[in-house]
Order: C-alpha cells, then structure tokens, then sequence
C-alpha cells in the first residue's frame, strides 16, 4: 500500500517560515502539495514532477519553494512570509505511473495543518 507521510505544519506568526515534509513509500514521477482552508475548495499550491518541472500557484509563486530528493521520494514546500490567507490544511500529493502511457493513480496524505496568525 503505497504512504505518503507529511511533517512539518504548526503554528507561525504571519511573516514567519516553515518547512514541509512528504516522503512516499514508493517514487513518483510528481509530487505536489494542495491546501483546502474552510469553506473553500482544495486547491493546487505547487507540483514539481521527477525531472524537475515545477508549477506554482500565483498567490505564492515568490514565497514559497518546492523541492524533492528523488533518492528519498521526499518532496518538501519552503514556506516565508507566510499570510494569514496561507492558513489551512496542506496536502500532499503523488502521482505515479509505470511509462507515459499508462494509468495514472494518485495518492494523497493525511493533512498537516497550517495556521499564521498573531
């Protein structure tokens, strides 16, 4: 059964840093992280696929910095200046599939919450 475990989520004042942590049971050819605050939808806040191909969400594309070891099939989000509209449960996310042609399945882990506030 293919885990992916997540570390790092707490509680920051708004400007402050935190580091994400998501490492798979197997590797994946993308990982990403989601958030989903209350009330609100899940959204996509950054992907970055084995080759190093990285996507991020307008609202923090110049404060927060995705990673991964591909040795460790870890993926990790650096997060600065963090706002109180960055407050919410973050997901990780990994995909994988065998060739390009293949099924797609997708995994997500449990959730770490974010909160900034003062």
């Amino acid at each position: 059964q293919v885990q992916l475990v997540e570390s790092g989520g707490g509680l920051v004042q708004p400007g402050g840093s935190l580091r994400l942590s998501c490492a798979a049971s197997r590797s994946m050819y993308a990982m990403g992280w989601y958030r989903q605050a209350p009330g609100k939808q899940r959204e996509l806040v950054a992907s970055i696929t084995s080759g190093g191909l990285i996507n991020y969400e307008d609202a923090v594309k110049d404060r927060f910095t995705i990673s991964r070891d591909n040795d460790k099939n870890t993926v990790y989000l650096q997060m600065t200046n963090l706002k109180p509209e960055d407050t919410a449960v973050y997901y990780c996310n990994g995909k994988f599939r065998r060739t390009i042609y293949s099924t797609i399945y997708e995994y997500w882990g449990q959730g770490t919450q974010v909160t900034v506030s003062s």
